[in-house]
C-alpha cells in the first residue's frame, strides 16, 4: 500500500511510510503510517483529546468540540501556516465517527474552506506495539493552487503523525513520573 517517500518519525528506529495519489480536479489522496511501541489506548486517548489537539498538532490554530452524540463528534478547527511568505488559513467543521473497538476515527468536512476534506486515523495492534495510519483526501477550493501546497500536505501528514506520537510519549512519561512520586 505504501511506496517511496520514507521519512523519519518521532520514534527512534521507525520511519513514516507515505504515499500520495493525484486524482482529477485538484484532488489528492494521501496516506502516512508509522509504527510505534506505544499502547493503542494511549494513542487513542491522544487522538480523541479534541479540545487539546491544537496544543501539539503543528499548524492547527484551534480545535473546538462543538457537539458529541454517542460515537459522533463535531469539531470546529482552524489551520494556519506560512506558504510562499504568505499566511494561509483554512477553517473546517468536521464530523467524526469513533469506532473505538476498531481503533478507527473517520472524519469528513461538513462545511469549510475546501471542496473536499475527509479521511481517517487508524490504530492497529501489532506484536511489537502498534501502527498509526493517517489517510486524507483533500480537494482545494477554486483558485487554490494545489500544486503549490502538495509538498505542504505531505509534510503536514508526517508532522501530524509525529506530533501524536510525541504527545503520547510525553503523557506516558508524565504518568510514569506522577506514579513514581
Amino acid at each position: 500500500m505504501f511506496g517511496p517517500g520514507l521519512q523519519t518519525s518521532a520514534d527512534p528506529g521507525t520511519a513514516i511510510e507515505q504515499t500520495m495519489e493525484r486524482l482529477p480536479q485538484g484532488t489528492r489522496r494521501l496516506a502516512a503510517e508509522l509504527k510505534s511501541p506505544l499502547p493503542v489506548q494511549l494513542l487513542w486517548d491522544v487522538l480523541t483529546d479534541y479540545e487539546n489537539l491544537s496544543r501539539f498538532i503543528p499548524n492547527l490554530s484551534s480545535s473546538e468540540l462543538i457537539q458529541r452524540q454517542g460515537q459522533t463528534v463535531r469539531l470546529q478547527q482552524v489551520g494556519s501556516q506560512q506558504l510562499l511568505g504568505l499566511r494561509f488559513s483554512a477553517q473546517v467543521q468536521l464530523e467524526l465517527i469513533e469506532f473505538r473497538q476498531d481503533g478507527l476515527l473517520q472524519f469528513r468536512m461538513v462545511k469549510g474552506d475546501f471542496r473536499r476534506f475527509e479521511g481517517s486515523w487508524q490504530i492497529r495492534q501489532r506484536p511489537d506495539g502498534c501502527s498509526l495510519l493517517y489517510e486524507l483526501t483533500v480537494q482545494g477550493c477554486l483558485g487554490m493552487p494545489i500544486g503549490l501546497i502538495e509538498e505542504r500536505l505531505r509534510d503536514d501528514l508526517s508532522s501530524n503523525l509525529n506530533a501524536v506520537v510525541q504527545e503520547a510519549h510525553r503523557r506516558k512519561t508524565e504518568y510514569r513520573n506522577s506514579v513514581a512520586l
